[in-house]
């Protein structure tokens, strides 16, 4: 019978949607053992966080896994043109030059059905919190439970194939630095659930200042020229030749080093095929940074996060070529955080309400306060584990 409808939609000269059983599934499932997920339509309940470099789903009930990725990507359909995302993030793609061997993956489209609870669901994801004197790095003002359907694209593993020499020769992975092993590309949302995140104990951290003069600049070049002139200023030192590699990711303007930058939206799809651009290394590195939820100096600070991530994934040191995600994380905002207590920032507060910063912090105990802060971060926030 499923021939002869086919064979009926071909002979009125329409397309006929045959839709895939839908399967219910938990974000800690899909975790478990991604790769049986691959390419299924899937139903989950989970809570959405859009954040400094991570759009994801984590498990309503147990957002703990016990796995070194806790999160599932989130991603729209190509065009969708929603609000919601990460604040900014790299993707890494063959290049055109690209020398291993690579097959674009077969993907069944998806079509995203813009309700009314869709738009209630990205819009609330796309409202930022920012008071006073404080630098609040990508933070949004809610996360959201809800129902999500949608095609799930799913990997064994995540890590980036290298040769001997560390060069990346394969691909895997979605979302942030390909790191994530499973990504959902939404159909629907229903059963929207708002949860206010809780910043009074940030904004009563700086209640008695008032809003700073800002240093940087909404020109994401002008961002880039001014974080490697910082970093060249920067006291020697181990820290400084992080702070140089990160700001010299990117190169110079005219230089086509295979790291491509844009802003705009990070919540779509991107594009899997095999790029259209060469690369030194056959690699290319996509850099996306939404300037609306990025106001200047938070800019400034996701250039060197970005540029710190691209460094780590590019030019690995001996041993940390398989390197997990949390590693990549930690150092990277590191780095981001160092380069604004340099700039004389007062305060800097992570997504999810973590103070990383605070010039009023004793003297010496503000590397435990911002080691510790940084720690419940990564795990908490950005589902990530050692």
């Amino acid at each position: 019978m499923k021939r002869y409808f086919v064979a009926a939609c071909l002979l009125l000269g329409f397309g006929c949607a045959v839709y895939a059983q839908v399967v219910d599934t938990t974000v800690c499932d899909v975790m478990k053992k991604p790769a049986p997920f691959n390419g299924k339509m899937v139903r989950i309940k989970g809570t959405v966080v859009a954040g400094l470099d991570q759009f994801m789903i984590k498990d309503s009930t147990d957002p703990n896994c016990g796995y070194q990725v806790n999160a599932i990507w989130l991603a729209y359909p190509q065009g969708t043109k929603g609000k919601a995302g990460a604040a900014a993030i790299v993707t890494v793609q063959p290049a055109h030059n690209f020398t291993g061997q690579y097959t674009p993956p077969a993907r069944t489209a998806v079509t995203l059905e813009k309700s009314k609870e869709f738009k209630q669901f990205d819009s609330l994801l796309a409202q930022t919190h920012q008071k006073g004197a404080d630098i609040c790095l990508g933070c949004t003002r809610y996360e959201v439970t809800a129902t999500l359907v949608g095609r799930l694209d799913a990997v064994a593993d995540a890590t980036l194939k290298r040769d001997a020499a560390g060069k990346i020769i394969g691909f895997g992975g979605f979302g942030n630095m390909n790191a994530y092993p499973a990504r959902l590309v939404l159909q629907s949302v229903s059963d929207v659930t708002p949860k206010e995140i809780d910043f009074s104990k940030t904004d009563a951290a700086i209640k008695s200042d008032a809003m700073q003069a800002s240093g940087g600049s909404n020109d994401l070049r002008g961002a880039i020229d001014a974080s490697q002139k910082l970093a060249s200023t920067f006291p020697a030192g181990p820290p400084q030749e992080a702070l140089v590699k990160a700001a010299s990711a990117y190169g110079k303007p005219s230089e086509h080093n295979g790291v491509n930058l844009s802003t705009g939206s990070t919540n779509e799809t991107p594009d899997e095929a095999l790029g259209t651009k060469d690369s030194p290394d056959g690699v290319l590195f996509n850099c996306i940074f939404n300037s609306e939820r990025l106001p200047a100096d938070a800019l400034a600070r996701a250039v060197f996060l970005i540029g710190s991530q691209v460094s780590e994934l590019r030019h690995p040191k001996a041993g940390n070529e398989d390197a997990p995600a949390y590693f990549l994380e930690n150092n990277a905002m590191v780095v981001a955080v160092v380069t604004g207590i340099y700039s004389n920032e007062k305060y800097l507060t992570l997504p999810g309400a973590y103070q990383v910063w605070n010039v009023n912090w004793p003297a010496d105990q503000r590397n435990d306060k911002m080691q510790a802060a940084l720690k419940d971060y990564l795990s908490n926030e950005t589902m990530l584990s050692r």
